[in-house]
């Protein structure tokens, strides 16, 4: 069994009382499925190595906790589908409690494919933008004057590149309901006053 990490045990502790058995449970799952992985903190949140690549990783907040697989695309196409549909980052929703985490049989089989994928040395590339993908986009008014509310969101925002920009916006306008767009923009005036890029958890 591979040594877990005192700063992952740090985290588990802090995190909602919620949080702590379901991160529990799959940081037991990913060490029975997985021997020889490697606990690492990054962007201050837990992260399971294997064969010097990223494999998968959690992260808790106030209300809800995440699961997320570096190479998501590659293991399950639902895993893919659930994030662009959830406005949480993580490839299997909000996770609450327990119950709301896929069985356990699901779960290892994505662990292994995520091991088998680094076993054969496969690298997720960010696949260079075309003429046509750098066409201009327009930023949501709402988006706008809610970034200009924050100092250093619009610091941040002011100084970004264009792909920075275009992903942040893509995902508010994909958004369906007024609900899940405000909440969008809300999450992306944080994690800009932050410094974060929009996929800033699965970024190597």
């Amino acid at each position: 069994m591979a040594k877990k990490i005192k700063e992952i045990d740090s985290y588990i502790a802090k995190a909602q009382p919620f949080a702590q058995p379901v991160m529990k449970h799959f940081r037991e799952l990913v060490h029975k499925t997985c021997p020889d992985v490697e606990e690492k903190m990054k962007w201050s949140f837990p992260h399971f190595d294997y064969k010097g690549q990223m494999m998968c990783s959690m992260a808790s907040f106030k209300q809800h906790c995440v699961i997320g697989f570096w190479k998501a695309q590659l293991i399950d196409g639902k895993l893919v589908d659930n994030a662009k549909s959830e406005v949480a980052m993580g490839h299997m929703g909000r996770l609450t409690s327990l119950k709301d985490l896929p069985p356990d049989k699901q779960l290892v089989t994505w662990i292994r494919k995520a091991m088998k994928l680094n076993d054969e040395g496969i690298v997720i590339s960010k696949p260079k933008p075309s003429e046509k993908d750098k066409k201009e986009f327009t930023v949501p008014r709402e988006l706008t004057v809610a970034i200009n509310k924050n100092k250093k969101a619009k610091a941040t925002w002011d100084k970004a590149s264009y792909s920075f920009r275009k992903e942040y916006v893509m995902w508010v306008d994909e958004t369906k309901t007024e609900a899940t767009r405000n909440k969008r923009i809300e999450t992306t005036v944080e994690w800009v006053s932050e410094g974060k890029a929009r996929n800033w958890k699965y970024e190597r």
